[in-house]
């Protein structure tokens, strides 16, 4: 009937929520929003509802159990150290009570990242960069940094020793994301849109590389890249670059004898000339896989932790957990971390449709940066890839590193909270 007004329209709103959550009313155009789903094409969504308007629980849970089991596990894996002699008179749990006060520094530092909206952290994208580079070049400075291993990567807080290059992992994300917002409308010009920012992180790879750390840096690099892709740079310069970065890592890779060795090494690990040299780690890694089979040994009975298997709470963890819980042991795992990583690349699509393009970057670089370092180190320890120093992540001994992973998922927790603010029709 011409003129007639729908009776669902004319009843009282708490009438109309009510027959909303049993499904008996549609939702209204006030609660629809537009997504978009690729390159200019929207579809219409119906608004999130008001009981998960948050952060990302489940995002949450899967960081929180990971980190728990990373306690248990570096507990496991450094039980031994008292007995010998290079660390001296120690507790048995020396390391696991350092790595739980990590955790514990590691939430504080996520709750005060969280409070930080993405607008803030845009403004601050040239200053955190710039903070990252001098605490890179206070690690060279001579008695500035601390020497472990033939390395200058440290400094140290009293508390905790910092590493300063994973805080140039996360300054470099930010800074990129930052970067690309800026240079929207030049990104199809290669020296324009490309070379400054390809200064930069070569700027952060000398630095690295000086310490040395050339695991770090390869994870700047692909940051960064990943950042550029996702940001529209032209296809064409993308291949370019990454070609150019391909050929640099082989050219510091022949001219450097030692890390030719580890090359040769990872080729062959069990032969005379490497088995108790560079492919030691490797080796020793590979055979604690083999004596956990299907279903490990059991919590704690690992053999190669007992001074076999050097490093063992920290980049190889992962060959004590293949020892201990087996084939399926590691196959939760790397489940779980591509999970996760899915999830956090949804997280920032999701801020990208909303027109958030910052925090979309930010989010996916996040997640760039957890899933790469994850198959890094999963790759090192299962003799995939060349030996590496770099931690897995959220599970490894190491304060930086869990420390720099716990802000990072807090900043991906605002990105979501920021994105049912809108979508809610509030403002981020």
């Amino acid at each position: 009937m011409t003129g007639a007004t729908n009776p669902l329209h004319s009843r009282p709103s708490a009438w109309r929520r009510l027959l909303a959550w049993v499904g008996a009313a549609p939702a209204r155009d006030a609660d629809v929003l537009p997504v978009r789903v690729g390159g200019t094409e929207y579809r219409r969504t119906a608004a999130t509802p008001a009981h998960v308007l948050g952060f990302d629980q489940a995002l949450l849970w899967a960081v929180v159990l990971l980190l728990a089991f990373s306690v248990v596990m570096v507990y496991s894996a450094s039980i031994a150290m008292p007995d010998n002699p290079r660390f001296g008179n120690i507790a048995p749990t020396h390391f696991v009570v350092r790595h739980a006060l990590a955790i514990g520094v590691g939430f504080v530092g996520a709750l005060f990242a969280f409070q930080v909206s993405m607008q803030t952290w845009e403004r601050m994208a040239p200053a955190l960069f710039l903070v990252s580079i001098a605490l890179l070049i206070a690690v060279l400075i001579p008695h500035g940094g601390t020497m472990v291993n033939g390395a200058r990567r440290w400094l140290s807080l009293g508390v905790m020793n910092f590493q300063p290059s994973e805080l140039a992992k996360f300054a470099v994300l930010i800074y990129a994301a930052d970067y690309m917002v800026r240079k929207m409308d030049v990104k199809e010009r290669f020296f324009r849109a490309v070379v400054p920012m390809a200064t930069a992180v070569a700027v952060v790879g000398v630095l690295l590389l000086a310490e040395p750390d050339m695991g770090a840096f390869l994870v700047v690099a692909v940051i960064a890249m990943g950042i550029l892709f996702l940001g529209g740079v032209n296809a064409r310069m993308f291949f370019l670059i990454s070609g150019i970065l391909v050929a640099a890592f082989g050219l510091m890779i022949a001219s450097s004898p030692w890390r030719r060795e580890r090359v040769f090494a990872y080729l062959d690990p069990f032969s005379q000339e490497h088995a108790l040299g560079k492919g030691y780690q490797l080796s020793h890694s590979l055979i604690a896989f083999g004596r956990g089979e299907i279903f490990g040994v059991g919590l704690g009975a690992s053999v190669e932790k007992l001074h076999w298997l050097p490093e063992a709470h920290t980049d190889f963890l992962l060959a004590v957990i293949g020892e201990e819980f087996g084939l399926v042991g590691v196959l939760v795992l790397i489940v779980l971390f591509l999970w996760l990583t899915r999830r956090i690349m949804h997280i920032g699509r999701q801020a990208i449709a909303l027109d958030r393009v910052f925090s979309g970057l930010v989010a996916q670089g996040v997640a760039i940066w957890v899933g790469f370092q994850a198959f890094i180190n999963m790759g090192v320890n299962l003799g995939a890839l060349p030996t590496k120093g770099l931690t897995l992540p959220f599970m490894s001994y190491g304060g930086s590193a869990i420390l720099m992973n716990l802000v990072a998922i807090a900043v991906v927790l605002r990105v979501d909270y920021e994105n049912k603010l809108l979508m809610r029709g509030g403002r981020a």
